[in-house]
């Protein structure tokens, strides 16, 4: 299956875009069978309202989350290296002037902290692009320009600018680090990805040991207005969704250790 093709078909199991088929195909068959289309309306609404609620998205957020608990830099051991995964920074594209931040821009930024802790002399920036962007912006010089902001010298950071996927980033730093003669690394990732993550690096063949960030779920009072739908609980649902079919699929396609997150 391509890249491209895994993509597309993945949009089927978002909850917006699954619960819109759901509410068209019910109008529609509401014509013919209108206890039938009413039921499938109701279902597609369903499917966009549990996703949207704070409770639902921090409970499935958790149940990934909590697979690899948030350690301190000073607890983390020596390593050869620190890999730290993209899809945390935009390119500097027009009209940006600097890299673009995201939501999981604190790979980046944990990767400096270890480095500047010394738990590894070399730290590895893991990302490319999909293959339908344009090809001169790849993520990983990316990570370097903001890494060297941070105090860590250039000429420490490797490039691995081949990837698009997590497969990828495990594949090309697997040789990289094979190339350099490097044995342990510690892999940098958010913490909902870190299941896929470094069961990917391990399939590899690479001696991993977790290095999570970028928690998104803390700890609050619940009240009535979070079972309410959200924009940000539907998008933060989304992604943990899209997490547990990208490990399914992984798992699938055998390009994944079987283990459990935690330390090596």
């Amino acid at each position: 299956m391509s890249l491209f093709l895994s993509k597309l078909l993945s949009l089927f199991i978002h909850p917006l875009s699954l619960g819109l088929l759901l509410v068209m195909g019910g109008g529609i068959a509401a014509w013919w069978w209108r206890r039938l289309g009413l039921l499938v309306v109701g279902l597609g609404v369903l499917v966009v309202w549990v996703p949207s609620t704070a409770v639902f998205s921090d409970w499935i957020r958790g149940t990934l989350e909590s697979r690899c608990p948030p350690d301190s830099v000073e607890a983390a051991p020596a390593a050869d290296a620190i890999v730290v995964l993209g899809g945390a920074v935009g390119a500097p594209k027009p009209p940006r002037v600097y890299p673009d931040l995201n939501d999981s821009s604190d790979r980046v930024w944990h990767a400096a902290r270890l480095y500047r802790a010394d738990k590894a002399p070399l730290i590895i920036a893991s990302g490319g692009t999909v293959p339908w962007n344009d090809q001169r912006f790849r993520e990983a010089p990316v990570m370097q320009r903001l890494l060297v902001s941070w105090g860590v010298p250039a000429d420490s950071v490797l490039l691995e600018s081949s990837s698009a996927n997590t497969y990828g980033n495990a594949r090309f730093t697997a040789e990289l680090a094979d190339e350099r003669g490097l044995d342990r690394v510690l892999l940098v990732t958010s913490a909902f990805h870190m299941r896929r993550a470094l069961a990917t690096f391990r399939r590899a063949g690479l001696n991993v040991v977790p290095a999570a960030t970028d928690y998104q779920v803390a700890e609050r009072s619940m009240t009535l207005l979070d079972l309410l739908p959200d924009a940000g609980a539907l998008a933060g649902s989304t992604t943990a969704i899209r997490e547990y079919v990208g490990y399914w699929v992984y798992d699938w396609r055998g390009w994944i250790a079987r283990t459990r997150a935690g330390r090596a």
